[in-house]
């Protein structure tokens, strides 16, 4: 039986200055929505009693977008001190006073990252403190690294820059994703220190902490490191975007639509296709776009654009537009609304 979270803690509170843009990094956008949206989407998947963002840089632009995508996700300020500790601190003083069950933590920054394996860690869970989520990478450097004891079992989470020469050799890292028991999670944090290389307050020692307690420490580890992977600059956006479109082709394609080169079809999460559609190279599918069963399209792009049963739209650009059933539109038009 899947367990319903609490909560979900979604964090977009940092800066993300290796974008060097002046777009806060988790509003940066990819295959349809911003990187915060994509987070929202998978929290909200959940079915949880609260989603809560924590903003701080450019608090206004975010917190605004947050709401936008979401308007019942509560938004939470983070204040002066640093850390992922104190940004969790945060959120839960947002949330209400009494919230039991599953807390489910989670980076704004990790688009692929979806609403099943988010649900498979919460009924990882069970009694408990803390769940981790973890994976294999082959180059683990700038990650923080998963400790486990002589049972296996997770006993801590060291940062890169904390870390031995020995640890860093650790290819297992911490993914910032976890499911935390409400209780335990309340009443450790306010124990966290800052004794650290950077000087924050570590939400990892709150594994540690779960550890040494004996509450139970947990973990969940992915095979498929995709999911996890974070964005710190545009060129690692770019990268996240090809893959992330690389699946939902996939995904159409096995679903019955011949997409006839996908390395030059770039398609929007929220596009819907019917089966035994066509879309020849060099297409673009944006937004709402509907694609009902037989249509022919592409090349061109198509934005919030319905194109009904059988009809043809090649070398088209079409914004807001609805092609009837069985139309063919001339080469080379402008279809709008």
């Amino acid at each position: 039986m899947e367990q319903r979270p609490a909560a979900v803690i979604v964090l977009a509170a940092g800066a993300g200055t290796r974008m060097k843009s002046a777009t806060p990094k988790v509003l940066h956008e990819m295959c349809g929505r911003t990187l915060l949206g994509h987070a929202i989407h998978a929290a909200r998947g959940l079915d949880p009693e609260q989603v809560a963002v924590v903003v701080r840089h450019q608090r206004d632009r975010v917190a605004e977008h947050a709401l936008d995508v979401d308007p019942n996700v509560i938004i939470a300020d983070q204040d002066e001190i640093k850390g992922t500790g104190r940004a969790v601190w945060c959120g839960l003083e947002e949330l209400p006073a009494d919230l039991e069950g599953p807390v489910v933590v989670m980076a704004g920054d990790t688009p692929l990252l979806n609403t099943e394996t988010l649900a498979e860690l919460v009924n990882h869970l069970g009694s408990n403190a803390v769940t981790v989520l973890t994976t294999n990478v082959p180059d683990s450097t700038g990650y923080g690294r998963i400790l486990r004891d002589e049972s296996g079992a997770i006993c801590g989470v060291v940062e890169h820059t904390d870390a031995t020469a020995e640890q860093r050799k650790i290819h297992e890292i911490n993914t910032s994703t976890y499911a935390f028991d409400a209780a335990f999670l309340r009443e450790n944090l306010g124990n966290l220190g800052a004794a650290n290389a950077q000087g924050e307050m570590y939400l990892t020692d709150i594994v540690e902490l779960a550890s040494r307690s004996g509450a139970g420490v947990g973990d969940l580890v992915l095979g498929d490191s995709w999911l996890v992977e974070g964005c710190n600059d545009l060129a690692q956006l770019a990268t996240l975007r090809t893959e992330m479109n690389r699946r939902i082709v996939h995904k159409w394609m096995v679903s019955g639509v011949s997409i006839v080169d996908p390395a030059t079809t770039y398609i929007d999460v929220d596009v819907e296709i019917e089966a035994d559609c066509r879309i020849l190279p060099g297409t673009i599918l944006d937004g709402r776009t509907r694609l009902a069963s037989g249509a022919i399209v592409g090349p061109g792009q198509y934005t919030d654009t319905t194109v009904d049963e059988g009809s043809v739209a090649c070398h088209v650009v079409a914004t807001g537009a609805h092609i009837p059933a069985g139309t063919t539109v001339p080469p080379y038009s402008i279809a709008k609304r």
